[in-house]
């Protein structure tokens, strides 16, 4: 059962209800990303954990386009306060892009320079931009502060479950 934006928004949200710094959870995700698949074979790698469940490889990849994504969001935000964001199909990007034959390790070189420049660019926004928003097409009004912390549930979410796809089979 798909769910719905609001239940989205509210799952992504808890991962950071413990008053963790968003900012501080994005800083630390590249880094958990590299240690998580380091050393692991390709095959584990593209391996889905059940057929309608993404691969280790194309959790990585969609991390990195989602942070194209974000990145591209907030900058049409503080350029234009008000602006309509667009959503994105995520399973179509799964397919359209190809997520299946990209390389991981690559994904996760990308998803780190694209956060470095969107970490660069929080320390430089005002208390001012922080409240600048958007109207997202699917989940209405959403502020660059509520992105940043939507961004840090997300990462959390996936690395997760990437650690679960990773982690030891037990045995019965």
């Amino acid at each position: 059962m798909k769910e719905t934006p609001q239940e989205y928004i509210q799952r992504m949200l808890g991962y950071t209800a413990g008053g963790e710094n968003p900012v501080k959870v994005q800083a630390a995700s590249a880094k958990k990303l590299e240690k998580l698949i380091k050393g692991v074979s390709a095959a584990k790698l593209k391996k889905r954990p059940a057929p309608e469940k993404w691969s280790v490889q194309e959790i990585v990849a969609h991390l990195a386009d989602a942070e194209i994504v974000g990145s591209w969001r907030i900058r049409a935000i503080l350029g234009a306060p008000g602006t309509p964001i667009q959503a994105f199909d995520q399973d179509a990007w799964v397919t359209a892009t190809h997520y299946a034959k990209r390389d991981p390790r690559q994904a996760v070189a990308q998803f780190r320079v694209l956060r470095e420049a969107n970490l660069a660019l929080y320390k430089s926004l005002t208390p001012e931009q922080w409240k600048h928003h958007g109207m997202h097409s699917e989940r209405g009004e959403e502020t660059v502060q509520h992105i940043v912390r939507m961004f840090a549930g997300h990462d959390l979410n996936h690395i997760a479950q990437i650690e679960r796809i990773l982690a030891p089979k037990k045995t019965k």
